[in-house]
């Protein structure tokens, strides 16, 4: 049973995270050859303070992109 963790921004559309799930699936299904229920996907979302790379995080580099 695969269980795959995404780590995204906040923001995205609830239909863009199902987009991604079932696209997630079908791949993992393909390509593991496992049934679709067998697939676990947990999505954790972040905001810009508590996402960072490179040693800044995403909304310090927004803030100096304005």
């Amino acid at each position: 049973m695969p269980i795959l963790e995404m780590h995204l921004l906040a923001g995205r559309s609830v239909e863009k995270k199902r987009k991604a799930v079932a696209a997630i699936t079908k791949a993992l299904v393909e390509t593991l050859e496992v049934r679709p229920d067998q697939v676990r996907i947990l999505i954790t979302e972040h905001s810009d303070e508590n996402f960072a790379v490179g040693g800044v995080t995403v909304g310090e580099r927004n803030a100096s992109a304005t």
